[in-house]
């Protein structure tokens, strides 16, 4: 089991946070966790840490969502999904430490902007479901879900401009990530991210995953989703601006 009381003061909130996320409040905060554990431990063993939460928690969320999504997205997405997952696949172990940090720094950053630019990118988009967006997108998607669990801004520029049900966009966005993260056990495995000490660390954070699911519904009903917004977000942009720091400072 990871050590260190500075690992949990950044590990509890950021399970919460994608907790609260997959609970239906803060869209693709989720993304934040990765970089905040990548601060006092690599990115790669934040990622191994956190998956198998995030599979305890996708069930969850299909179970919620079942029968909602959109299967016509689907078909499309995830065939680009594995496409990106290889891509992950392939090409991890040629990815040292500074230049994951400088890739997830760069996410959390990009993602960030997009987002206070008022989704630019997304209202620009052509709407409706698309063969060669969706395949881009998806397989982009693929990718960064496997390096930094970060496949939710990637996808959500796709299907935002569909400006399809919130339900269906929730149920659509849920499935696929399921199907990445399941499928990412195999991978994770392979390339020998499911340490002891990682699973035993995996196993003592896990009861916070349905706290903070539970929290992400409460959350939705009383808190003014705006102001949450505004805090994460300047707190994903510092945390990534500190990776791309770090990342830089260790080519030096």
């Amino acid at each position: 089991m990871i050590e260190g009381p500075l690992f949990y003061l950044l590990a509890v909130p950021a399970v919460l946070i994608l907790g609260i996320s997959k609970g239906g409040f803060g869209g693709g905060l989720g993304s934040l966790a990765v970089p905040l554990l990548a601060l006092v431990v690599s990115p790669i063993q934040a990622a191994a840490v956190l998956l198998p939460i995030l599979c305890v928690m996708d069930v969850q969320g299909a179970w919620v969502y079942r029968g909602r999504w959109d299967k016509a997205n689907l078909k499309i997405l995830i065939p680009a999904a594995l496409i990106g997952l290889s891509i992950g696949t392939v090409s991890f172990r040629y990815l040292d430490s500074a230049i994951i940090r400088l890739i997830i720094g760069s996410l959390a950053v990009g993602f960030t902007i997009h987002h206070w630019l008022g989704g630019l990118l997304a209202k620009r988009a052509a709407r409706g479901i698309g063969l060669l967006r969706g395949t881009f997108w998806g397989t982009v998607s693929g990718f960064t879900s496997f390096i930094a669990h970060a496949g939710g801004p990637p996808l959500s520029i796709y299907l935002l401009p569909q400006r399809m049900d919130k339900t269906r966009f929730l149920a659509t966005t849920v499935i696929f990530v399921l199907f990445m993260n399941y499928v990412k056990l195999v991978p994770y495995a392979w390339i020998g991210q499911f340490s002891r000490e990682n699973l035993y660390t995996s196993l003592v954070l896990l009861p916070l995953a349905p706290l903070g699911m539970w929290l992400g519904i409460w959350m939705h009903r009383i808190v003014p989703e705006n102001v949450f917004y505004r805090v994460c977000y300047l707190l994903l942009f510092l945390v990534g601006l500190k990776l791309l720091f770090d990342g830089v400072s260790e080519f030096r």
